[in-house]
């Protein structure tokens, strides 16, 4: 299979890369070509075009909004303009969850009203309803995939925060707070890639992606202490004390601010029951397997 692949230097792009690159021919689509699509339109050859390409969320806010609109769904559009008009039979895009939800009370599923609260998640939603209303000729397909956390070797952010929390001995203070929410191994969201490209009997739509069980922050705290045999140190302290000091992080520039917190301690659990029956097959890693991996990555750096 001949596949083409907007942003590959990104850290999904670099996994995904190594999953496939032995089973299919790729073709990698620059930023600049991906911005001049319109006067070199995709070669005919290709079969498939995932869309990875995309501004992520900026926790600092500090980034343009207007950004989020030209990259996110002005060359999302503009790329599906020009498979519409390629020999390529099959579209993937990479959206996110919070194309969906900012926030989730119960289990977030497909047939939720979206109802994204920031630029990021907006311009993805738009992406996804373009993609969603424009006519599909016959033999095309397309797929929206809304990944929650991902994670996986090399990854960056909160998971590496903790990870490095319990390194030093740290211990934990937010594990007065219950909460639940859903990963994502990388992995796992390469497999799925996989199987959108390799077969057919899959329809078109939008596709939420999680790994099977979602878990406690505590829980993946005592897995990354876990890796480096070390004993989780749980503080159980005041979520009304925590949540006063991360309000003064948000005007001091500590590491803790309120965006961060919510981050680590909010429930966020998405449901991959869609995507798991249309596919037919189990993940390839648990939740706690895949979180592991990921630790292991941490630990060699």
């Amino acid at each position: 299979m001949k596949v083409s692949i907007t942003g590959v230097s990104g850290f999904v792009g670099q996994n995904l890369i190594t999953y496939i690159q032995n089973f299919h021919n790729l073709q990698f689509i620059s930023r600049q070509g991906l911005s001049s699509i319109v006067e070199q339109p995709l070669q005919n050859e290709s079969n498939v075009i995932i869309h990875l390409a995309g501004k992520a969320h900026d926790l600092k806010k500090v980034s343009d909004p207007n950004e989020y609109y030209q990259v996110n769904f002005e060359l999302t559009k503009k790329l599906y303009d020009a498979f519409l008009q390629s020999d390529a039979k099959k579209f993937i895009f990479i959206s996110s969850v919070k194309a969906a939800a900012d926030s989730v009370n119960g289990i977030l599923t497909e047939d939720a009203t979206p109802h994204p609260q920031t630029d990021y998640g907006k311009s993805k939603l738009m992406a996804e309803h373009y993609i969603q209303s424009q006519p599909l000729p016959e033999g095309k397909s397309y797929y929206i995939l809304r990944p929650c956390m991902i994670h996986g070797p090399g990854n960056k952010g909160n998971l590496n925060l903790l990870y490095q929390f319990v390194k030093k001995g740290i211990p934990y203070p937010l594990a007065g707070f219950d909460n639940k929410r859903s990963f994502l191994s990388v992995e796992n969201l390469c497999f799925i890639i996989k199987e959108l490209i390799e077969r057919d009997d899959i329809v078109s739509g939008v596709y939420h992606v999680a790994d099977d069980e979602p878990l406690s922050t505590d829980e993946v705290v005592s897995i990354l202490s876990a890796s480096i045999n070390k004993k989780p140190k749980l503080w159980k302290i005041s979520p009304s004390l925590i949540r006063a000091v991360a309000k003064l992080g948000d005007v001091l520039h500590f590491p803790l601010t309120t965006e961060r917190l919510d981050k680590l301690t909010e429930s966020y659990v998405v449901s991959n029951q869609k995507i798991k029956h249309a596919i037919g097959k189990d993940l390839p890693l648990t939740v706690r397997k895949g979180l592991e991996i990921t630790a292991a990555s941490f630990a060699t750096k």
